[in-house]
This record gives structure tokens, sequence and C-alpha cells, in this order.
């Protein structure tokens, strides 16, 4: 369980930190605008995603068991954050990711790491897809502009209350987002996105356009991290919290598995599961105490790390670093950037997340592969992901039984 750093550290030299510092600049360049728009979707408000993307980043850099693992807020947990936070408030929040870090140390020492080979490729693809799903539904509030005081966390409420306000559609926000879209989806290597939603912004503010910012939803954002604190707790409020913080718990362990698992294939690495987990449960104790939201790996951010030439932890260690030094030089620029360009870059994340490159795949997979995939779906979406999880998992348990004299197939884990 010996972290990748003290590994990859021996025989470091001076033309290997010049190409992870430049990765780690470029990912930051990524994370930045992605961590404040995961955030806001989040039910959260954008510095609780700069202080995850800093300090849990930081801690799984530092600690893991990848090479070039990035770590953060991801689109995986807006679901569980946005359902958690409007069940039992932000402080409820807090406390549920700091029991989930519990719980992932706790995975990490007795060795854990190597049970997500128990969990169906089809449910992870089910839950995914449907993640996406409600990622850009949930998005086109504030990309179209509409009124709406609160979009409500379940997607059956939300879809009458979008349809309900279409009569206040905003052509300006409409037009911004659009084209923040189209923009993002052509700029999307490296550092695009942001550049996509600077010029976005910056269009709103120079035409004076009706958009809403970010300033003007939450105020200045703060230039720097918060003193740490420990949220509000008691033990019927750990009680009451303990089955999201199993979510959040596995939803990291997961999420950063599978990305290290890629990151792995990219790099011909290995990576040491059990530090994975140790590294996760790290970033989530210490990410709520800063006011900060469940951090894991990042698998379209690692992607990028390793194409950007990062090929030990300190990318990653860079990454979080330079994510901290933005907050504090630029964070009033920041507060300027425009919320249907923000809720672009999540609709082309959620497009991503989707894998619409593997539709045609799921459908020539078998039978029983589809029903899964399918029933997770449809649970992520109707029921929550703790029902779409359980359920899935058991049932492809149970499909495996029933062919148990049939050998696993060959998979890849996904570039999301």
């Amino acid at each position: 369980m010996k972290p990748k750093l003290l590994t990859t550290i021996e025989g470091y030299n001076p033309r290997q930190f010049a190409a992870d510092a430049l990765a780690g600049v470029t990912v930051a360049m990524v994370a930045l605008p992605l961590s404040i728009a995961i955030a806001i979707a989040s039910g959260a408000t954008p510095a609780a995603g700069l202080a995850t993307a800093t300090v849990g980043g930081l801690l799984i850099s530092l600690l893991g068991g990848s090479r070039v693992q990035i770590g953060g807020p991801t689109g995986a947990f807006i679901v569980v954050v946005y359902g958690v936070i409007e069940q039992f408030g932000f402080d409820g929040l807090l406390l549920a990711t700091l029991m989930a870090g519990l719980i992932l140390v706790f995975a990490g020492l007795v060795r854990a790491g190597r049970l997500i080979a128990l969990i169906p490729e089809a449910v992870i693809e089910g839950f995914t897809i449907g993640i996406a799903l409600i990622i850009g539904i949930s998005q086109l509030k504030d990309l179209l502009g509409l009124s709406i005081a609160r979009l409500p966390a379940d997607l059956v409420e939300a879809v009458p209350a979008l349809w309900n306000a279409r009569s206040s559609i905003s052509p300006a926000a409409t037009a911004v987002g659009l084209a923040s879209i189209g923009a993002i989806a052509l700029l999307r290597r490296r550092a695009g996105s942001i550049v996509a939603i600077a010029l976005a912004s910056a269009a709103v503010a120079l035409l004076s356009l009706p958009v809403e910012t970010i300033h003007a939803r939450f105020g200045d954002l703060p230039s720097g991290l918060p003193y740490p604190s420990l949220p509000p707790m008691s033990v019927g409020r750990v009680i009451e919290l303990f089955p999201s913080a199993l979510v959040i718990a596995f939803l990291a362990g997961v999420e950063s598995l599978l990305s290290a698992l890629v990151a792995d294939r990219m790099v011909g690495g290995a990576h040491r599961s059990n530090a994975e987990l140790l590294a996760q449960g790290a970033a989530n104790i210490a990410s709520p105490l800063f006011g900060g939201l469940p951090a894991t790996g990042a698998i379209a951010r690692t992607a990028a790390n390793v194409r950007a030439g990062g090929r030990t932890p300190v990318a990653g260690i860079v990454h979080a670093l330079a994510i901290l030094l933005f907050v504090v030089v630029a964070a009033q620029l920041m507060a300027h950037l425009a919320m249907p360009a923000m809720a672009a870059l999540l609709m082309v994340t959620a497009w991503s997340m989707s894998e619409p490159h593997r539709w045609r795949e799921h459908l020539r997979a078998r039978r029983a592969d589809r029903f899964l995939l399918l029933l997770t779906m449809v649970l992520t979406v109707l029921s929550d992901l703790t029902v779409a999880i359980a359920v899935g998992t058991a049932v492809g348990l149970g499909q495996r039984l029933v062919r148990r004299n049939v050998g696993p197939a060959e998979w890849t884990p996904p570039d999301r």
C-alpha cells in the first residue's frame, strides 16, 4: 500500500519535472471551470468545487496508488450530492462525505480493492448513462435561462418543472449556451473548455447581455481556502446519513479504481488498488473539513494528464496547487463566468459520459447484459442510485452464477 509518489520519485530529474509541471497546469485549466460547474450543478457553491479540486486532488496525488491519477469532484457525484443536500442540508453532505472517507480507509486497510472485479460492467455502464441523462436534463435550466427558483432533485418532478417554465426561456442565455456547447466541443483538447467559457463570459460582459453570472447568483468567490472545521455531528445524525455515506464511498472507490485502470492502459503501468482506496479515504476526510464535496479519481482529467505528458504524481500535485493559485489570484474574474456557459460545459461532459461511440457495442451485447444495463439505467433515473447499484449488482451476480461455466468477457475500462 506504498504510495506511487515514493516509487516514482526515485531517479526523478528536471526534464521529467518540466513535463509533469506542464501537464499539471494544463489539467488545472480543464479542471478549474469543471469543478465550479459540478459544484453548482450539485446544489453547492463554486467555492466547494474549488476546495475539492485543491484539497482532494492534492491528497489523491500525494498518497494514491496510481502514477497519473487526477482527483477532484466528478459528474458521477452530482446526482448523489444534490439529493443529500436537498434532504439533509450542506452540513449533512459534509458529514456524509467525512464518513465515506473513513469507510474508504477501512476498505483500503482490509484490502478490498480487488472486489471491483465483482461489479458487472453493465451495471457501471448503466448507472453512468443514467447519471449523464440526469445531468444533461438538469442543466437545461441554466442553459436556457429558465425562471425556476429551485429545480427538484427527482427527475420525475424536474421534467414537468422545466416544461412549465418554458415560456421564460431567455434568448440571450440560450444563444450564449448553444454557442458555448459548440465552442467547447470544438476545443475540447487541453485547455479548450476554459477558453470557450472565458470568451462566452467576455461577450456577456462586453455586450451587457441579460445573462446570469456566478457573481449574480453566489456573490464574490473567496480568494483562498477556509480554515478547516468539523461539521456538526451526533449519533442520530451519523445513523441517518450512513446510507448516503455508503453510496459516496462506493462511487468514490469504483470511479477511482476504474480511472486507475484506464491510466494503467495508457502508460503501461500497474496501480496499487488498496493504496488508491486509502488515498481516496484521506481525500474525502479532508475535503469536507474545508467545505468541499466528495472527491474521486476523474477519468477524463486523468486521460488529459497522460496526453499532456504527465507521468508521475507530481503532475497531480502541480494541478492542485495551480488551481489554488488561480483561486488566490483570479477569484474575482472567475465570479463573472456566465451560467449558460457553465451549463454548456456540463452538457458536453454528460454527453461524453454517455459514451455515444459505444452505443452500437451495447446493442450488440448479449441479451442479459443489455437487460442489466437498461435496468440499472432506468432505476438510476426513476428511483435512486442506491437502489440502482444494489439491484443491478445483485442481478448481475445472479447472472454470473447461472452461467458460471462461462469465462468472464474481456472488457476495456472506458475513457469517460
